[in-house]
């Protein structure tokens, strides 16, 4: 797999020049520039197009065509840059508990968990909105140390994220931190973009970093966050949708005026 990371052009991608040695700064550093300049968006899902978790077709995708994605995406590419610098990733999976309650979510997030300078790290490159930009000690510490917004927490056997939305920080995830393998991740990969009952099959959800903060899309609600000032207004039509993520999310796509969206019914 390493012989097919291109590294230059995911440091294009990213615009990091930082250095590359597996240590603490350089995986806080590659963290932060990909999910600046990465987004999250599951536009391909809407359009009915298979999400690929190969390497050569993530790099296609997130690097090449400068498009976003989802966990699965984030957090497999991340693992094979990680892994082509010389640390060594673990893959997990997580249950999403945001929105409904963990006895009724599937296993379907990815993150890994990372070790350096000697203590473990959770990196969460693909969880959009409320994914953190700093590695996640596995010790309840919150970051960023001056003003947290996330901290890991040990519930028994599991590990909970606690991530802020609307201003209180709320359980968002739960792991066991068990490993995973890659044919799990296909397996979840295609229930998330495939099952008729999956949020991603139904929903608009995309986020990106903006130079004063983000913007969310959430069906047609969307947000703009500039520092603690936050500004909400509605997409119209999918015209707007599609100005909206060349504007902030980096790619135009003509088909978005045709996407189709259960969650919106008269867009469907």
């Amino acid at each position: 797999m390493a012989n097919l990371l291109d590294l230059d052009g995911y440091f294009d991608r990213i615009q990091w020049r930082g250095a590359t040695a597996p240590t603490y700064a350089t995986l806080a550093g590659l963290l932060d520039a990909h999910m600046t300049h990465i987004p999250f968006e599951n536009i391909d899902v809407l359009l009915g197009r298979p999400v690929r978790l190969d390497l050569e077709g993530l790099q296609a995708k997130l690097v090449q065509a400068r498009r976003g994605g989802y966990c699965f995406e984030h957090a497999t590419l991340f693992a094979a840059v990680l892994e082509g610098l010389g640390f060594a990733p673990v893959r997990h999976a997580a249950r999403v508990i945001v929105f409904r309650p963990r006895s009724e979510m599937p296993r379907t997030h990815m993150f890994l968990s990372v070790t350096a300078d000697g203590a473990r790290y959770v990196v969460d490159p693909g969880f959009g909105l409320f994914g953190s930009r700093q590695p996640l000690p596995l010790d309840g510490t919150g970051v960023p140390a001056d003003r947290p917004t996330h901290r890991m927490a040990r519930e028994g056997d599991h590990w909970v994220l606690h991530a802020t939305r609307d201003g209180a920080q709320i359980p968002a995830w739960v792991s066991t931190l068990e490993v995973e393998n890659p044919i799990d991740f296909e397996m979840a990969n295609h229930f998330t973009a495939t099952h008729p009952g999956s949020q991603f099959v139904n929903w608009i959800m995309a986020s990106a970093v903006t130079p004063e903060g983000r913007v969310n899309v959430m069906n047609r609600n969307v947000t703009h966050l500039r520092g603690d000032a936050t500004t909400t207004a509605q997409l119209p039509d999918r015209t707007a949708l599609r100005a909206l993520l060349a504007a902030h999310f980096g790619f135009d796509l003509p088909e978005v005026e045709t996407l189709r969206v259960p969650g919106i019914p008269d867009w469907a």
